[in-house]
């Protein structure tokens, strides 16, 4: 199974909130990094998976000739 960043989403917004409740900037931070990653992850997997169909689109019409 492809990673699809939901956990780095996750930890990060865990992290986010704990940076939030005890006011630790760092924490905070290293959440919404968390976040971002997970969302750059999920895009690549979108991306991916968008080029995988395509290459098959191609395949199947290149051997219908």
């Amino acid at each position: 199974m492809t990673d699809k960043g939901t956990t780095d989403k996750i930890k990060g917004k865990a992290k986010e909130v704990a940076g939030d409740v005890t006011n630790d900037k760092e924490t905070k931070a290293e959440g919404l990094l968390d976040q971002a990653i997970g969302k750059v992850k999920e895009v690549a997997s979108d991306v991916k998976e968008k080029t995988e169909e395509v290459v098959e689109d191609v395949k199947d019409k290149l051997d219908k000739k």
